[in-house]
């Protein structure tokens, strides 16, 4: 009997080993799903904001959708309000530097250089608010007219009559760029900069949301 009762005891002993290990693997899981869930929100919000480069409605309505998501996710399943306020903060700030960082770098890297005249110059209100435009006019090939806003860089640098280097979209997608004036140099540096930390921000609050959940 003592024998059979020490190697049962023993048999026991083995099966309840592995308990420990459970809790780890919990860890491990929580922290593999809160990597997924802050890379993919913030990959979202970027990809999002670069559609509205293109088109601005689809690209808003993706934009609101990813950072509510965000907002709801780490907020209201993980019950983390305040992780959750700094990651709708900074994933909506995210949206309004990205998507000019995005435009400014394709342009400047892949866009075809196309000479141009610059034929207006002129504002447009908008409700209470007042936008530049710029009417430019290809020099070669098809000489094609275009009006491009301050999203394509018409900061007021060009006067009526002046030459300039525009940046054409090679898939014919996106409005052309007009180039940095003397006092722009640095500035995509900058905003690229910027987009960098504050998607780096944002993957880390919804990383740390994820983490420290108090549901899940």
């Amino acid at each position: 009997m003592s024998e059979q009762g020490t190697t049962t005891g023993t048999e026991l002993g083995e099966r309840q080993a592995p308990t420990p290990l459970k809790k780890p693997l919990i860890g491990v899981r929580r922290a593999v799903n809160s990597l997924v869930w802050a890379v993919g929100l913030t990959l979202a919000m970027i990809i999002s904001t670069g559609l509205a480069q293109w088109l601005v409605w689809l690209g808003v309505v993706l934009v609101l959708t990813t950072v509510a998501v965000a907002a709801c996710l780490v907020g209201s399943a993980w019950n983390r309000a305040g992780a959750a306020a700094l990651a709708s903060f900074s994933g909506f700030a995210l949206t309004l530097f990205a998507g000019p960082a995005l435009y400014e770098v394709y342009m400047k890297t892949f866009g075809d250089p196309v000479p141009a005249v610059v034929t207006e110059v002129g504002e447009r209100r908008s409700g209470r608010d007042t936008d530049l435009f710029c009417s430019l006019r290809e020099l070669t090939g098809a000489r094609r007219a275009y009006e491009v806003s301050q999203m394509q860089n018409c900061f007021g640098q060009a006067e009526v009559g002046d030459r300039v280097v525009i940046r054409q979209d090679p898939l014919g997608l996106l409005e052309p760029r007009l180039p940095d004036s003397a006092d722009q140099e640095g500035t995509t540096d900058l905003t690229v900069g910027i987009s960098a930390g504050l998607a780096l921000l944002t993957a880390g609050t919804v990383f740390y949301g994820g983490q420290r959940r108090r549901n899940g």
